[in-house]
């Protein structure tokens, strides 16, 4: 994967901080402040990414030898190690540049290595929603053993396994075990890691468990000169940690900037549910405004409208131009091109959004043919051109409204459906809409305005609308 994805990244949490910064302005109170802190986040992932920057957390219960194990990989004693439980009180951040690991685009890569307490320390309140924190922020995880899992490691690596990161599973301590035992554990970490790997959506990073040894137990090593004089002494041997090394720059090299690219997209979007919450209070009322009076004015046109075949082509005509309003209000100017696609998108998701703007077309036919009836049955006339023109105009204002509602959450969640998807969005629409007084009040605003002397400015809108 090159590097292209990281640019589009970059340039699409541009474009978001860009919009949000545009709407800062217009936030009060306590909206203004939380938008205020997701912009500002949104800004840091968007700088954070200029540094080829790839985050790994280091995880495990208490004495499995993690801060030796990000001493031993980076080659230097920076942080605290010692034969007490929990000598980590929270989570510390160590940098390491491996050496010659570039990009595609050839800037070297950082790899941040934060190293986090004992999830089992005593007193350790909250340590799971630390885990959480620091887990979802990261772009690959680190779960280190000492020997065999144990039932709260399993606990905790499933847990971690279901953040959908890369996991890398490190049997540390090795050189305190004999061949056979080292084996035997070996098999049965390499077991677990085939077993977590089935039904998930990401397998774990590497083919292998990697076994290391990050600060080896001292051994005797006794000196003898030839006078016959002799010395015995502690020495540490070296770390035995290159495995877990070329394990870390194989997957940085290889999957590094996906890694980074999709990690970022996914803290955003997180951010993003709250930023749209804030531009939906911001600007709602002004759109769910605009949306009532397009679903009036195309109701009444439809309702006055004479000519069969017109309606829908002037409907969609109105429906554009609405989409092209709210989209301006939002901050997301699109041409007519866009505006027709997802109108178009929009109809096609809802087959009683489909139906209806259809049917007010072809209900124009009937509404002509009650009209020739007056010329021979008065009263039948006059009451069949009525039935006519309101279901015909009910049905038109009707889809304009579902129209703007489903064009609003689609501009409030930054022209993106989200989730949930576009049918799924238009069904919530579709249903809310069956349950809400819209219809009715549409139905009552044409009456209104057809009575003599009533006009479309004579209708109020409804309370909290417009």
């Amino acid at each position: 994967m090159t590097s292209t994805l990281i640019h589009r990244t970059r340039d699409l949490l541009g474009q978001a901080a860009a919009r949000y910064a545009a709407v800062l302005p217009l936030a009060q109170g306590k909206g203004a402040v939380t938008l205020k802190t997701g912009l500002d986040q949104l800004q840091s992932l968007h700088t954070q990414l200029a540094g080829r920057r790839l985050t790994v957390a280091v995880f495990g219960l208490v004495s499995r030898g993690k801060s030796a194990l990000i001493n031993a990989l980076v080659g230097e004693a920076v942080l605290e190690t010692g034969p007490l439980h929990g000598v980590t009180r929270w989570p510390r951040s160590v940098y390491w540049q491996p050496p010659g690991l570039t990009t595609a685009d050839g800037l070297p890569w950082q790899v941040e290595m934060v190293d986090t307490p004992g999830l089992d320390e005593e007193g350790g309140a909250g340590r799971a929603d630390m885990a959480q924190t620091v887990a979802q922020q990261a772009d690959l995880i680190v779960f280190v053993v000492a020997g065999e899992v144990t039932a709260a490691e399993y606990r905790l690596l499933v847990d971690l396994y279901r953040q959908n990161k890369p996991l890398l599973l490190v049997f540390n301590k090795m050189d305190r075990y004999p061949d056979v035992d080292r084996q035997t554990i070996y098999e049965t970490l390499n077991h677990l890691r085939q077993t977590l790997t089935l039904g998930g959506a990401v397998p774990l990073a590497v083919d292998e468990v990697v076994m290391v040894a990050a600060r080896p137990a001292p051994v005797r090593v006794r000196t003898e000169w030839p006078d016959g004089r002799c010395r015995e002494d502690w020495e540490s041997p070296d770390p035995q940690i290159g495995a877990l090394r070329q394990a870390l720059v194989t997957l940085i090299q290889r999957d590094g900037e996906t890694l980074v690219a999709l990690n970022t997209l996914h803290r955003a979007r997180r951010l993003e549910a709250d930023l749209v919450s804030q531009v939906a209070q911001i600007h709602g009322d002004q759109a769910d405004g605009i949306i009532w009076r397009f679903a009036q004015y195309k109701a009444l046109a439809v309702a006055l409208n004479p000519i069969v075949g017109l309606d829908v082509v002037g409907g969609a005509l109105s429906d554009l131009v609405m989409i092209r309003t709210l989209a301006r209000i939002y901050g997301f100017p699109l041409t007519n091109h866009e505006a027709g696609r997802l109108w178009q998108a929009i109809l096609k998701s809802s087959g009683a959004l489909l139906l209806s703007e259809l049917g007010s077309g072809l209900l124009g036919a009937g509404k002509t043919t009650a009209a020739l009836l007056i010329w021979g049955d008065s009263a039948t006339g006059i009451t069949a051109l009525a039935g006519a023109i309101t279901a015909q105009a009910s049905a038109a204002g009707y889809g304009s409204y579902a129209v703007g509602k489903a064009a609003k959450t689609y501009l409030e969640r930054g022209c993106t459906w989200g989730p949930e998807g576009i049918s799924a969005t238009l069904a919530t629409v579709l249903q809310e809409a069956e349950t809400s007084p819209t219809l009715q009040r549409l139905r009552q605003e044409l009456t209104t305005n057809l009575l003599p002397g009533g006009s479309p400015a004579a209708a109020d809108p409804p309370a909290g609308v417009g």
